[in-house]
């Protein structure tokens, strides 16, 4: 075939000079689109002898394939002049210091847990946890809190909508951990020893209460405990917790359907200049409730207790964390501001242990 020699001098020296990427589509298209010339000179082919087709064809493919080649090579080479012409417009300064992040901080609540955790895992408890939502067994019957009982009107506690029909026991939001205390009792049996930390739910709001908070319940079961144990733990726990070489309970005869003999127990402060100050002056606050658990409590939990005995204690976490931290509202521990919370919050990886300090 005569003038592919010219052809090609003609597309090469096109490619050789072409400026940019949209000119050098337009010279692939010219010469090897559908309507191309060589594209043009390749579907002639069928019209020629077959002796001629043989070596027109491997000619033209030869050609196709030089002028493939140059326009992939000043692709490239285009590309990366266009590159470097971007990296020195979009030039950076490596060395300036970087834009600060804010971090994250953990939650007051989050961190007491934390806290009563590693103090009472070290006292050998361990941590239980059950469902939110309970069957009124469970938050009631189960713990002896009888059917007239305040607690269980729906004044003061949320119960799950049931349709009409439905057939099933009554279910709540749980207004205490102690069912789990009864299924850890009757899923382990005794001895145990066991925390019960989780939100809870009672139909409250004020400067102090909240429809939802948390609360930590505590339970050991065996042989021969008694309220010096149950006096000597909680005397650790405070300790411990407050970061005080000592502290003085005060322990004040209540009433819970769920223990017998129950406590109230206050423990010794001050208030001098509107700060707190825990195991000394001669002012007294209450902070908990507890006591011996109730025979009933044992043998609705599979427990015989003439064999088992054991005492239980429950707080409220959100209070304590007011009352180490200087909290003056519960209600601001919901409401995501998050001053607040770089405020009264705690670093993410400042994990706490007793050997190291809880809160430093």
């Amino acid at each position: 075939m005569d003038g592919l020699d010219t052809l090609k001098a003609k597309y090469l020296t096109a490619v050789a000079n072409v400026a940019d990427e949209s000119g050098l589509e337009e010279l692939r298209v010219a010469a090897l689109g559908k309507k191309g010339e060589i594209s043009a000179l390749m579907a002639g082919l069928g019209k020629m002898e077959p002796d001629q087709r043989k070596a027109a064809g491997a000619m033209l493919n030869v050609l196709k394939d030089e002028i493939d080649a140059a326009l992939r090579a000043k692709k490239a080479t285009l590309g990366d002049a266009a590159l470097n012409e971007r990296l020195r417009s979009e030039w950076l300064d490596v060395t300036l210091p970087g834009r600060p992040r804010r971090q994250g901080t953990i939650h007051p609540v989050s961190q007491v847990m934390e806290e009563l955790t590693a103090i009472f895992a070290d006292m050998g408890f361990a941590v239980a946890e059950g469902p939110q939502v309970e069957s009124d067994w469970f938050n009631f019957d189960a713990l002896n809190i009888p059917p007239e009982h305040p607690a269980r009107q729906e004044h003061d506690t949320f119960f799950m909508n049931r349709a009409e029909g439905d057939a099933r026991p009554p279910h709540v939001l749980r207004t205490h951990t102690s069912p789990v205390q009864i299924r850890a009792m009757a899923e382990q049996g005794a001895p145990i020893r066991v925390i019960a930390p989780g939100r809870v739910y009672r139909m409250d709001m004020d400067q102090t209460h909240t429809p939802m908070f948390h609360q930590v319940e505590g339970l050991a079961i065996d042989r021969n405990i008694s309220m010096a144990n149950l006096k000597w733990t909680l005397e650790e726990f405070c300790r411990a917790f407050f970061e005080v070489p000592s502290v003085e309970l005060r322990f004040r005869a209540s009433h819970f359907p769920f223990t017998e003999p129950s406590a109230e127990v206050d423990i010794r402060c001050s208030w001098e200049g509107g700060q707190l100050k825990i195991g000394q002056g001669d002012k007294w606050m209450e902070i908990l409730g507890s006591g011996m658990v109730h025979p009933k409590v044992l043998s609705a939990a599979g427990v015989d207790p003439t064999q088992w005995q054991g005492f239980a204690f429950g707080m409220g976490i959100d209070r304590i964390a007011m009352l180490k931290y200087g909290i003056p509202d519960l209600r601001a521990f919901f409401e995501s501001d998050l001053r607040w919370l770089r405020h009264y919050g705690f670093a993410a990886l400042d994990m706490p242990d007793l050997a190291g300090g809880l809160s430093s």
